[in-house]
């Protein structure tokens, strides 16, 4: 069993257009291909090089990764002399990703890294949280360097990334008791001792994942007597476990519980600082969550793809009056919406990770010259969609997966809550992706701007013009129609010039919007490969509804009438 193999949607997205030039400038003309022996001497290369990876990462997760989840939901971590052990699975799973040279995937090869782009680096934590969505999160915090690789001084560089490649553990550490989705009331302070020229860190942190890191990035108070975010720097700490960090306890969850969530105390914690003073919340954090919710995004799409797997080999197994349940047409309906909800997150996925890769690797191309005009005009197209994308990815994603994996435990009726299934464990482990890294309705908070402002539509009316297979020409002509309610919707909202009603109707404009735009993604998708063909249709059929049935919700909704939703 291999999870990458065994998945040609995974192979499709490595070949998609935006790849060349992705690739291209990443490896700013592979000109690394003499200095590094693993370095890619040009983009043939480098896809065969990503492919290999993701093979290793596939045959990983299939067969050490997933064997050991049950046993790791079991057992979970535990709390030692206020330190983290790690549950038996969790240990061997992080072993056998270091030991293969895994970590460290996207960072720069001076440091020790691959410098895969974002898009295999998020293929690979799908086909981890496929397995087991709680090891995701250990993996996927590695995400951690990269803010890093991006803000820190080269001292700093030097001496933790190397380590993230070795396979060093990473937590960021922003909530607090007291500070939850509210970073800005975040208290724990930061204090600059003259005499020695290090920064300590005291206080206490709350429902951080994978608490007890070796490598911690803290968002602090670094400047007295302020009260906002304009007093809040970002700072890296190494865990040397010499007791100025203590794990105060491990919260008891839900589900991912593999993934250790702590309490943590701080006490005199030397830690260095990050880019500069007072831009922590407003530049580097902002960075850092903007990764994490694409990290969810594929974290999501993976247990989509977990829920999916159960619930097909189940209905094709069990039998009930006289065939297979996968038969029946209430079974093969939901099996089929499970499959086009998750072929539908996984479009918006890598179509968002191969923004990111774009915008992103003009960033670094920028550290070393200035860019040109084209490119500098090219460069801010790209982060503009990046960040329109990524909050509807990481709503989407994270509904869905909640969405199937119920309906995977449906499929198996009632041996589905049993334990002894694995979609009872997957159903526990979805719960959590619509509330971490910003909640569902956060998501729609930073998605409406992109709304009001046209983004959504300008790429939209993009998608519209690309080639489409003729047999799905009568599809295109119903999006139309689609477009048109999304249209009168979005005026009626904003015409309104009422920012509460905007605010209240935010959900289903935005909602309206990506149902759109994942419809034209399955369609250019399946026009290159026909087997999206299935899951184009059956989404949009869905899709359709939805959508018109916000756009009569809102026809019919005038302003005043908010009150009456009012709580007393």
């Amino acid at each position: 069993m291999n999870y990458y193999s065994n998945n040609p949607a995974l192979k499709f997205q490595l070949s998609h257009p935006l790849m060349q030039k992705i690739v291209t400038l990443r490896e700013q003309n592979f000109n690394e291909k003499d200095l590094f022996d693993f370095a890619p001497k040009d983009f043939e290369d480098a896809i065969d090089n990503y492919e290999r990876v993701m093979e290793i990462v596939g045959e990983i997760a299939a067969e050490i990764i997933a064997p050991n989840a049950e046993g790791v939901d079991k057992e979970g971590p535990q709390v030692i002399n206020n330190r983290v052990i790690y549950a038996r699975g969790t240990q061997e799973n992080h072993d056998a990703l270091t030991q293969a040279g895994l970590y460290g995937m996207s960072l720069p090869r001076a440091y020790g890294g691959l410098n895969f782009p974002l898009t295999p680096y998020v293929m690979s934590g799908e086909i981890v949280s496929r397995a087991d969505a709680g090891f995701a999160n250990i993996w996927g915090l590695q995400d951690c360097a990269e803010t890093i690789a991006e803000f820190a001084d080269e001292e700093t560089k030097k001496e933790f990334l190397p380590r993230v490649c070795e396979g060093a553990t990473c937590s960021m550490d922003l909530t607090e008791p007291d500070a939850g989705s509210d970073l800005q009331a975040v208290q724990l302070k930061a204090t600059y001792n003259e005499h020695d020229g290090v920064w300590y860190l005291n206080g206490v942190k709350r429902f951080i994942t994978n608490g007890d890191a070796q490598i911690k990035l803290v968002l602090a108070r670094s400047e007295e007597g302020s009260a906002d975010a304009r007093g809040l720097s970002y700072f890296v700490a190494d865990n040397n476990f010499d007791h100025t960090i203590k794990v105060r306890r491990i919260e008891n969850k839900l589900g991912i519980k593999g993934s250790p969530t702590c309490e943590l105390v701080f006490t005199n914690t030397p830690a260095r600082l990050v880019g500069s003073r007072r831009m922590g919340l407003i530049k580097y954090v902002m960075s850092l969550m903007n990764g994490a919710r694409l990290g969810v995004g594929a974290q999501s799409v993976g247990v989509s793809q977990a829920a999916y797997d159960e619930a097909l080999a189940y209905a094709r197994d069990r039998r009930q009056f006289g065939k297979a349940i996968i038969e029946f047409p209430a079974v093969y309906e939901m099996l089929s919406m499970i499959k086009a909800k998750l072929e539908a997150t996984r479009a918006l996925l890598y179509e968002t990770a191969r923004f990111v890769d774009i915008y992103k690797a003009y960033e670094a191309i920028e550290s070393t010259r200035k860019l040109t005009p084209e490119e500098r005009a090219d460069y801010k197209e790209y982060q503009k969609l990046a960040d329109a994308f990524t909050p509807i990815l990481k709503m989407f994603a994270s509904e869905y997966a909640n969405q199937n994996a119920y309906d995977s435990i449906q499929v198996h009726g009632g041996s589905g809550f049993m334990k002894d299934y694995a979609c009872e464990r997957i159903y526990r482990d979805a719960r959590i992706l619509t509330i971490y890294e910003g909640t569902s309705q956060l998501q729609t908070v930073a998605a409406i701007r992109h709304v009001t402002t046209g983004n959504y539509l300008k790429q939209i009316r993009y998608y519209q013009e690309q080639p489409i297979s003729p047999e799905f020409n009568s599809f295109k002509k119903r999006l139309d129609s689609m477009i048109t309610l999304y249209e009168n919707a979005v005026n009626r909202v904003v015409d309104s010039k009422n920012p509460e009603y905007i605010d209240f109707q935010a959900r289903r404009v935005v909602e309206m919007a990506g149902h759109i735009i994942m419809c034209y993604l399955l369609l250019i998708d399946a026009t290159r490969d026909s087997m999206f063909s299935k899951s184009a249709e059956i989404y949009l059929k869905f899709a359709e509804v939805e959508v018109r049935k916000h756009a009569t919700y809102i026809k019919h909704f005038e302003v005043d009438q908010i009150d009456k939703y009012r709580m007393v």
